[in-house]
């Protein structure tokens, strides 16, 4: 079970944080990413980060602006967004995979706007 939060609107140059909560697995086994899918786009992939926290791998169209971070202890990942552009609206949404295993979180919205 991922849940997300965090979204919201936000002016272009701003900043977000998107956090996703995890329960019913074991967190600390699963690599986590975040994916978003904008309106009439497909789903992509933004940002991953390995189980342990040691590697981390990007998306080219946000490399340099978005941070991928976890806290095991907390059972928790995050997607720290800064200069936000109208381009990144979409919903965002969280993703655990360990193995053949797979967990999808429902999505959180976000708008960048002025």
């Amino acid at each position: 079970h991922l849940v997300e939060s965090g979204g919201g609107l936000v002016q272009p140059g701003g900043s977000l944080r998107l956090s996703c909560a995890a329960s019913g697995l074991t967190f600390s086994r699963y690599a986590m990413s975040w994916y978003r899918q904008a309106p009439g786009k497909e789903r992509e992939l933004v940002a991953t980060i390995t189980d342990a926290g040691g590697s981390t791998n990007y998306a080219d169209s946000v490399k340099g602006r978005f941070t991928i971070s976890r806290d095991n202890a907390k059972n928790t990942v995050y997607l720290q967004m800064n200069s936000l552009k109208p381009e990144d609206t979409a919903v965002y949404y969280c993703h655990a995979q360990l193995s053949f295993l797979v967990h999808w979180g429902q999505g959180t919205q976000v708008t960048v706007s002025s």
